[in-house]
């Protein structure tokens, strides 16, 4: 028998109509910037509307989506495990005060089914959408051999954009500020290895119903990551000065908190000062896991918190709500060593 590469795993035909399935729902994120269309050797996004800033600084981010991604394989739901993937690295850039402009996708599966790699896509032009940014390319990579037929994982990179001068990067935050801190989705995309611990993870266990849930296991799980570019991008054009920002990743508050400090200036955070998802609780108690741990794990219901002057608390509060997120004032910087105190 002749071999060609379909008998050797590789599926060109199928590769194909994957392209042709997700045609609608790239040309869902386009911009106005963007150049050319699906199908070209790169992506083009032409950087004209903003040469009129002072001193443009180009911002990157890219990241995946964890052992998450096994919780769509159970529970076969392929739809929103995209939008994670682009919230991770769109969410990042933001934190740093920039508007993403564009982001491009990397799916690794052991065997292209179409539909499956349409489902994914469409969950990362959701993201997109989302965070206004277009999605101006990707690759879809089928490897036999490697991974099971029925495995994928996901990937992505973004660039976003912000005037030097605009840039958030916590140096001026001082004794005194606000922290607010904006409510997360749930559990986000961190800290999954954990989860699969702590819960059988088979669909029958994914299935349960849970009344403090008020939904099943596997949908609270499986819920994407809050992303929170709007809100950014409400906050400057109302004027609000973030002098600090930290998007709550794996590491939890211990980590990520004091990325945005200053040496000699420390974040305090009330831990009764927000609503604590009951996910976390139900982790907590079924695990065993001690409290410390589980804020050095997880965000514990807070996505990001924000460091600002402590006369914009009531502006800032009401933008965020208007831009449809929720937020609390969580508590406070002082001078000392750098770090974050819980109480």
């Amino acid at each position: 028998m002749a071999l060609d590469y379909k008998t050797a795993g590789v599926d060109i035909e199928a590769g194909y109509k994957s392209v042709e399935l997700i045609k609608g729902y790239v040309k869902e994120t386009m911009r106005p910037e963007v150049l050319g269309g699906l199908g070209g050797f790169s992506g083009a996004f032409s950087m004209k509307d903003f040469m009129d800033m002072e001193d443009p600084v180009l911002l990157s981010g890219t990241d995946g989506v964890g052992t998450k991604i096994k919780l769509a394989f159970l529970l076969d739901k392929h739809d929103t495990i995209g939008i994670d993937a682009v919230a991770m690295c769109v969410n990042d850039v933001a934190c740093a005060g920039g508007e993403p402009l564009f982001f491009l996708d990397y799916i690794a599966c052991g065997k292209n089914y179409p539909e499956k790699i349409a489902a994914i896509v469409k969950g990362v032009a959701e993201g997109c959408k989302q965070s206004e940014c277009a999605l101006i390319g990707g690759e879809t990579a089928e490897h036999p051999g490697l991974m099971p037929e029925d495995d994928y994982d996901v990937a992505g990179f973004t660039v976003g954009v912000v005037d030097r001068k605009d840039m958030i990067d916590g140096s001026s935050i001082k004794d005194g500020d606000l922290l607010i801190g904006v409510a997360s989705s749930g559990v986000h995309s961190n800290g999954f290895s954990l989860v699969r611990k702590v819960f059988d993870m088979n669909k029958e266990s994914l299935d349960t119903y849970y009344d403090e849930l008020g939904m099943t296991l596997g949908e609270c799980l499986l819920t994407p990551t809050r992303i929170y570019v709007k809100m950014m991008k409400a906050l400057k054009r109302a004027g609000i000065k973030v002098k600090g920002c930290s998007h709550i990743t794996g590491g939890g508050f211990y980590e990520n908190v004091p990325r945005m400090l200053p040496d000699g200036i420390k974040a305090v955070i009330r831990k009764d000062s927000y609503d604590i998802p009951p996910i976390f609780g139900l982790m907590q108690q079924k695990g065993q896991i001690e409290e410390k741990m589980m804020y050095n794990t997880y965000n514990m219901g807070l996505g990001m918190v924000l460091a600002i002057d402590p006369a914009d608390r009531d502006v800032a509060l009401a933008v965020i709500e208007a831009a449809g997120d929720k937020a609390w004032e969580v508590g406070y910087t002082e001078a000392g060593e750098k770090g974050v105190e819980l109480i």
